[in-house]
């Protein structure tokens, strides 16, 4: 593959709701941007913010509805004919790959993986099989087959993928952004703060963070993104700000001002890229002792049991007396977007030269 193609970025999910893909996506077309190369993102709903006055182009893939999914909730379409529109772009464009993330999930890729002239790349990031996937396993594995190139976002996401399809896909980390972090202004505090950032939904542990919140010690200040419950009661020696939803700016401002980053999550995650945010901003972090957290972590963070808020708020306190760094953290340094990128570039190679043989 030169450098002169292009390469598109599919993703089934609408780029303007904060998500670990979405993020994953928004984040690699900059970087792809950044190094000349014309780059087209596929997704339903409107143009993200995060690409405005970048040189990326994006593609309408129909309007968004929110299904449950894996236990969080999907912004997704179901337009497959706005999708069948978007592959027949691509498939009279310069486009040289195809990169598919999630290439199962509905349905802006599925049409995509019919056209034959482009490489295709899919990466995987689910973890955990439920009936449903596994449904649309059966269904639609001899598509999602087709893939020239398949990776996974980690080795749960890998072992899913080969459970439902029978892939064996490269295990590629998640990368972060480091220079969009460095340069974020942090945002101002008045005493140890810690920052949630997970999604209002059962499996992210928002409710174990509040519970854990009446356990803190006096001054503690948490800022926790979502609405407060129904019924909410301020804790009596905390304080607890609730911020609605936040843009990547003021998430990565947040970051760059909190001590700690809480991600409490119950489970289904296969890779904990918060984690590695709260790395990169140069915060303690502490986490659900779950696969996905434990393998991003590589013991960077302290680790407790998943549902239990006076662990919770034990570790909150130890990591409350380290000290702040405003340098990323080592193990953040092994996860830039740059190293990222930098292997997929040579597996488009690889795709593209498959998708020539193919001719």
């Amino acid at each position: 593959m030169s450098g002169s193609q292009a390469v598109a970025l599919v993703c089934p999910y609408d780029l303007n709701v904060p998500g670990g893909v979405q993020g994953q996506v928004v984040m690699m077309a900059l970087e792809l941007a950044r190094r000349g190369r014309r780059v087209l993102v596929a997704s339903p709903g409107g143009r993200p913010t995060e690409l405005e006055g970048a040189r990326v182009e994006h593609l309408a893939a129909g309007q968004t509805r929110t299904v449950a999914a894996n236990g969080s909730a999907a912004p997704v379409s179901f337009d497959l004919l706005a999708a069948h529109k978007v592959a027949g772009m691509l498939r009279s464009s310069d486009v040289g790959v195809i990169h598919l993330h999630e290439p199962l999930a509905p349905v802006v890729g599925w049409p995509a993986l019919l056209v034959q002239r482009h490489g295709l790349v899919g990466t995987f990031h689910r973890s955990g099989v439920d009936r449903t996937y596994r449904l649309a396993g059966a269904g639609l594995g001899w598509l999602a087959r087709r893939l020239d190139v398949a990776v996974a976002v980690a080795p749960a996401a890998a072992e899913t993928a080969h459970e439902v399809i029978g892939l064996s896909p490269e295990v590629l980390f998640n990368g972060i952004d480091l220079v969009a972090y460095a340069a974020a202004v942090p945002w101002p505090t008045s005493g140890p703060t810690c920052l949630f950032l997970g999604r209002d939904e059962a499996r992210k542990g928002r409710d174990v963070l509040l519970a854990a919140s009446q356990l803190l010690e006096a001054g503690t200040t948490l800022w926790v993104c979502g609405e407060p419950p129904a019924g909410w009661r301020e804790p009596r020696r905390s304080r607890v700000e609730f911020l609605g939803v936040i843009s990547e700016e003021e998430k990565r401002q947040r970051l760059r001002g909190s001590d700690v980053l809480v991600a409490p999550a119950l489970g289904g995650e296969s890779f904990g890229m918060v984690l590695l945010e709260g790395l990169a901003a140069g915060a303690s972090v502490v986490a659900s002792d779950i696969d996905g957290y434990r393998q991003a972590l590589g013991g960077a963070g302290i680790l407790v049991e998943p549902g239990d808020p006076a662990a919770l708020a034990a570790g909150i306190t130890s990591a409350l007396s380290f000290p702040r760094s405003d340098a990323p953290a080592p193990r953040a340094n092994e996860f830039s977007i740059r190293s990222l990128v930098d292997r997929y570039e040579e597996l488009y190679v690889e795709a593209s030269d498959r998708a020539r043989r193919r001719k």
